[in-house]
């Protein structure tokens, strides 16, 4: 019955099950009349020298710890020919040399640690009642074996960042598999050098359009066809054509509706305002009107604050407002001491040369004393003021607005998009021929062809235009691997899938973990992974 409930004791005789302070103490002893192979010169030997007893933490039952205390014995070696006299016997499934934990225990904690890493596989070993320390947990890892993986016959290569912009790493992924292989110290084309050396046989090497990658490919792997990344060409080209737009941008026209007062629709009410509040009528017509007018161009709240310089909850208010009307309101005004001087001060104030901090001189001059913040809310609510509200300028569209209408699909832009577009295109030559180039090569990726690409290299690189000009000579320098990139279903996405997995890997350490300990994770999970969907599928 012990053996079924603990079958990895079948090969020792279970004495006694002690339930103390919630830990179960299972005592056993190891079998008198078998035999054990000497380790050194591998002789067998029954004959026994002395026992001693070994405590060995094992996996827990009933969601209680479990401690296996195992008499064990010490045997005499019968070869007199090597100079070890006794060896102890150890029992297979169940202890390990110098090992306190059982192989059960110690494949449990290593899944712990595979899975969560140090911090989060201790707690959750806690909760298993198997408490242990992280590090424990990380050395438990490390002293895995790496998976064994074959030479690849597509291999994908791409750069990650252990510490961005300090310390960058290489991920080699097969991508038939999808399964990632290594992991190098560095971007550099030492150690990818290396590693091509010594796997020969690949056939087809997936990268980005870094030339370190290239170089190296082109040296190590002579016979592989390098595949560049389609992705990884359309992101180049939407930065060259951003540095084209930025060269350019001074000649971009306008873009906001024309908007401005509307004097048309002044109430009779607002007719009979006082001169304070006919301004702020007016001001209140002018900010609706201009509002209103930039939605109805389906420009959002947002772009329309930045636009304006206003804040959200401002333009908020008067989007909100049916009419315009709803945003003149007249409040009652306190009478101040100012009002008795209201001719003076308009007459002064008139004149246009005189200052706040004047005026507040010469009433404290007549025996009146107002603080200048005083004076300046009262001229500011009272007297009319010197300039007329001006219209916010029109602006013209950002560099990263034009990009993106220059490189999407005609299709998913809007008719004021298109317009917009059209406007630009129209004013600035040079954006108009980045127009004319950048969707044929759009055209290209979407189709797979890549016989019209040597031409059009040649027509861009002729252009002169900043950014592209550069771009289509980087295309001419590895048009091989672009050619492939064009025209086969290989690519870097499988690699990049990766990647985003040790990112998560990464910040499931705090983004501390070095190369050595994220390698091995990085191996392992991807390893079991696979073992999981392998049972899976037999299973179902």
């Amino acid at each position: 019955m012990i053996e079924r409930l603990f079958p990895h004791l079948e090969a020792v005789r279970v004495e006694q099950l002690v339930l103390t302070e919630g830990v179960l103490r299972v005592v056993a002893r190891t079998r008198d009349e078998r035999d054990y192979v000497c380790p050194a010169c591998g002789t067998p030997s029954r004959r026994t020298h002395s026992r001693y007893e070994r405590q060995l933490a094992d996996a827990p039952v009933g969601g209680r710890r479990s401690v296996i205390e195992l008499s064990v014995r010490r045997l005499l070696c019968d070869n007199s020919g090597y100079a070890r006299a006794t060896f102890a016997e150890q029992v297979e499934g169940l202890t390990l040399f110098y090992g306190r934990r059982t192989p059960l225990l110690r494949g449990l904690l290593e899944a712990v640690g595979v899975a969560l890493a140090g911090q989060a596989g201790g707690r959750l070993a806690a909760v298993l009642s198997v408490p242990v320390d992280r590090t424990a947990l990380l050395r438990l890892v490390m002293a895995l074996p790496d998976p064994p993986a074959a030479t690849p016959r597509v291999l994908g290569v791409d750069d990650f960042a252990t510490r961005k912009g300090h310390v960058y790493g290489t991920l080699l992924v097969d991508a038939e598999t999808h399964a990632p292989i290594d992991m190098l110290q560095g971007r550099e084309a030492g150690p990818l050098a290396r590693w091509l050396t010594a796997h020969p046989g690949i056939e087809i090497i997936c990268r980005d359009r870094s030339g370190s990658y290239s170089d190296t490919a082109r040296t190590a792997a002579p016979d592989a066809i390098q595949v560049a990344d389609k992705w990884h060409i359309w992101n180049n080209l939407g930065k060259a054509a951003e540095r084209c737009v930025t060269a350019h941008r001074y000649c971009l026209p306008p873009w906001a509706p024309e908007v401005g007062p509307q004097q048309a629709d002044i109430s009779d009410e607002e007719e009979t305002f006082p001169a304070s509040h006919r301004r702020t009528a007016e001001l209140a017509r002018i900010r609706w009107h201009q509002i209103h007018d930039l939605l109805d161009a389906e420009i959002g709240i947002r772009a329309i604050a930045q636009w304006l310089g206003w804040g959200r909850h401002t333009v908020q208010r008067y989007a909100r407002a049916a009419r315009r009307q709803d945003q003149v309101t007249l409040r009652p005004r306190r009478s101040s001491i100012l009002d008795l001087h209201a001719d003076y001060l308009r007459q002064r104030w008139q004149t246009g040369h005189v200052m706040i901090k004047d005026l507040q001189r010469e009433l404290h001059e007549q025996g009146i004393d107002v603080s200048y913040t005083t004076l300046r809310d009262w001229i500011t609510r009272t007297l009319p003021s010197r300039q007329a509200p001006a219209e916010p300028p029109l602006r013209p569209p950002t560099v990263r607005q034009v990009t993106g209408r220059l490189t999407r699909h005609p299709d998913t832009l809007s008719e004021k998009e298109a317009t917009q577009l059209k406007l630009t295109i129209a004013t600035c030559p040079e954006l108009a021929a980045a127009h004319k180039h950048i969707p044929v090569l759009s055209q290209m990726l979407q189709t797979r062809q890549a016989a019209e690409l040597p031409t059009w290299i040649e027509e861009v690189t002729t252009s002169g235009l900043p950014g592209l000009a550069g771009f289509a000579k980087g295309l001419a320098t590895d048009l091989d691997a672009v050619t492939a990139g064009f025209t086969t279903n290989w690519s870097s996405g499988i690699v990049e899938g990766r990647v985003c997995d040790l990112k998560m890997l990464k910040r499931q350490m705090s983004n501390r973990a070095g190369l050595p300990l994220l390698r091995k994770r990085v191996l392992l999970v991807a390893t079991s992974r696979r073992s999981h969907t392998v049972s899976h599928t037999r299973t179902a």
